[in-house]
């Protein structure tokens, strides 16, 4: 009887040691790191999810509430036609490609690093960036294939995380066919997303279900604890842009969406996703150069010759209507009068030649009677005839004298458009020539390395007429990825918003080459006073705070360039009073206000009302808000 009982507890101290072996080896220990204010938290682990299967797992937290539960890493890697070819081990047979590449992946080390360092943008909404992060790269080897290694690499800012996938060099000279992206983020039941289909859409305060196609990115995110977060891409030059989906059989919980597989040669690295968190949601858009700081900064020295400013388009396709616009121009401080398509022929053609004129302008005239003015012209080119001629026209316009082009129509999404517009890109910075993409293009921050590049489309603006509830939605989604050309109208009859709604738009709406005006003619100028607020608000800032964030109702950003402010408040489709506090004044200084706001009883045709006032920090400044309407501010030390 002792002698059983013996065996019995050895048994179970064996059942016990083997359970404690099979939990060790199901769950490696986790790996922290914190933001620099220890607010923000990202855990990384690798977990059993079935037996033999070991997933790369992470999950983050901000002041000890959860944003990303527990979610799934990985990419999905098919290479066995490379494979075959370099007579090398196939590690994913055809017909299991189901299986992921990531899966058992062994962690051969682990690197902590952090940098806190300060710089200067060419431009931006605000003169200086801070970089400040902690890093943790772990570094993996795939078991059965040990010249295979994955890093993943986390960077955690007070701002948010950011992750991505980095292939080393392959010693046997493999590449690398990335056919999906595992990345997931689980969160919060109860969360609400802002979605869109697609760059140019309109936007629907949705449930993570029932989503009727993919999700545009940034793609921001109420959690029912209180705090915001918006998904987000950043860095994407050499690779397929990736939009959000549902997890099929998981509630709740976003993937990556790759728009098509990848073909790689390492050493490489995938886009960064981001995850930007806040406790408010005007607090993502201040602190949106997270975007910027992901990527590498620009290697050309000489940036003299990129200049900020506000265009106008020309309509008339004709000199006499050129040299108006000019004139305009100039008595508006607006510095660039844009060409739109059809200038060198139908655009969707690759007959047309985009070196030669056929409208009937006097292009060399033009050219020099701006200049003359100190009014630059920008020309678009439809991506047929960048495609065919994009090394002959960019120093043929750089010869010409113009400042700029607009990309028209572009192609995105796949791998190869994707690159061939890094290249465009690049080369339009060796040619001096600066930069507007159009239509469906996104930035993922890539204004850093390409500074040339000023703004961009991928925005649903005054083309289409949206309603005021719209752009009250517009700073806290698609301006969190950065500027935006979202062609500001002033006199067409077909405007949904009152005058001094478009007016603040000004200032809603960041983009270094702000277009405005966009559907307008010089003759439509009756002398109204409140223009003087396009003649003197800038495209880019020193300083930017968002004092109302009721996304969907209403929007007030301050923006502040030398010692003036200018700020810009909208409301929804509704009426309202609000409270402007002044306490982003500098304190012991008088402030002009300069006021330019709705008024039915002002006989103009814009019905907006100018004055001016007295204040100082500390104060506030009482705004009625007409429905759909808004108010823009002026403020100029008194002298």
């Amino acid at each position: 009887m002792r002698l059983l009982r013996r065996r019995f507890i050895q048994l179970s101290f064996l059942l016990a040691w083997v359970l404690t072996c099979q939990f060790v080896a199901a769950q490696t220990p986790e790996t922290r790191l914190q933001s620099p204010d220890g607010k923000l938290e990202v855990v990384f682990a690798q977990k059993e999810i079935t037996p033999g299967r070991k997933q790369m797992t992470y999950f983050v937290n901000y002041d000890g509430k959860p944003v990303i539960l527990e979610s799934g890493l990985g990419v999905q890697i098919d290479n066995h036609v490379f494979e075959h070819a370099m007579a090398h081990k196939v590690t994913t047979p055809p017909g299991t490609l189901g299986t992921n590449w990531c899966d058992n992946l062994v962690i051969k080390n682990v690197i902590k690093t952090a940098k806190d360092t300060t710089w200067k943008p060419v431009y931006g909404e605000r003169s200086l960036i801070r970089d400040h992060y902690n890093q943790l790269e772990v570094q993996l080897q795939k078991p059965d294939a040990p010249d295979y290694s994955l890093h993943v690499i986390f960077r955690a800012y007070d701002s948010g995380i950011a992750f991505r996938y980095f292939f080393p060099e392959q010693p046997n000279g493999l590449y690398y066919r990335v056919m999906a992206e595992n990345s997931e983020f689980a969160l919060p039941a109860d969360t609400k997303a802002w979605y869109t289909a697609w760059a140019q859409g309109a936007y629907q305060a949705l449930p993570l279900a029932g989503w009727p196609e993919n999700s545009e990115r940034p793609l921001t995110l109420s959690l029912p604890n209180g705090i915001y977060a918006s998904l987000a891409e950043a860095q994407l030059t050499d690779f397929a842009m990736t939009k959000f989906k549902l997890a099929p059989g998981k509630p709740n919980t976003v993937v990556t969406s790759l728009y098509e597989s990848v073909d790689l040669m390492s050493d490489v690295g995938t886009p960064w996703r981001v995850v930007m968190v806040a406790n408010r949601l005007g607090k993502l858009l201040e602190n949106n150069d997270i975007m910027l700081n992901l990527n590498p900064p620009a290697t050309v020295t000489n940036t003299d010759w990129i200049k900020p400013g506000k265009m106008m388009r020309e309509v008339t396709l004709t000199t006499h209507g050129a040299l108006s616009c000019i004139d305009f121009a100039a008595a508006h401080n607006l510095q660039y009068i844009l060409f739109d398509w059809k200038w060198y022929g139908p655009a969707f053609t690759f007959n047309s030649d985009a070196r030669q004129v056929v409208a009937p302008v006097d292009m060399p005239q033009v050219i020099a009677y701006g200049k003359s003015k100190n009014v630059g012209v920008i020309l678009y080119v439809n991506l047929q005839a960048l495609y065919k001629q994009m090394d002959e026209i960019f120093p043929l316009y750089k010869k010409w004298g113009v400042k700029g082009v607009k990309f028209g129509f572009v192609e995105v999404g796949s791998h190869r458009w994707m690159t061939w517009l890094t290249e465009a890109k690049r080369k339009a910075l060796e040619n001096g020539l600066m930069v507007n993409i159009h239509d469906e293009y996104r930035p993922t921050g890539t204004s850093r390395t390409y500074p040339n590049v000023m703004t961009q489309e991928g925005i649903r603006g005054n083309e289409e007429f949206p309603d005021a509830t719209h752009n009250t939605l517009l700073p806290f989604t698609r301006y969190l990825a950065g500027a935006g050309d979202y062609t500001i109208c002033y006199y067409d009859k077909r405007l949904k918003n009152t005058h001094a709604h478009q007016l603040a738009m000004n200032v809603i709406s960041y983009s270094p080459l702000q277009s405005v005006f966009w559907y307008d003619k010089p003759a439509q100028y009756g002398g109204e006073p409140e223009i003087e607020f396009f003649d003197k608000v800038p495209t880019v800032w020193d300083d930017t705070k968002v004092i109302h964030d009721a996304i969907g109702e209403y929007v007030t950003i301050a923006r502040r360039s030398g010692d003036d402010w200018f700020v810009g408040t909208i409301t929804n489709n509704d009426g309202r009073t609000l409270s402007l506090p002044l306490d982003f004044l500098s304190k012991g200084k008088s402030y002009i206000a300069h006021r330019y706001t709705d008024d039915p009883t002002v006989p103009t045709k814009t019905q907006v009302r100018v004055s001016t006032k007295t204040v100082k920090a500390g104060q506030s400044l009482e705004m009625k808000l007409l429905p759909r309407g808004g108010q823009a501010v002026w403020l100029t030390p008194a002298k």
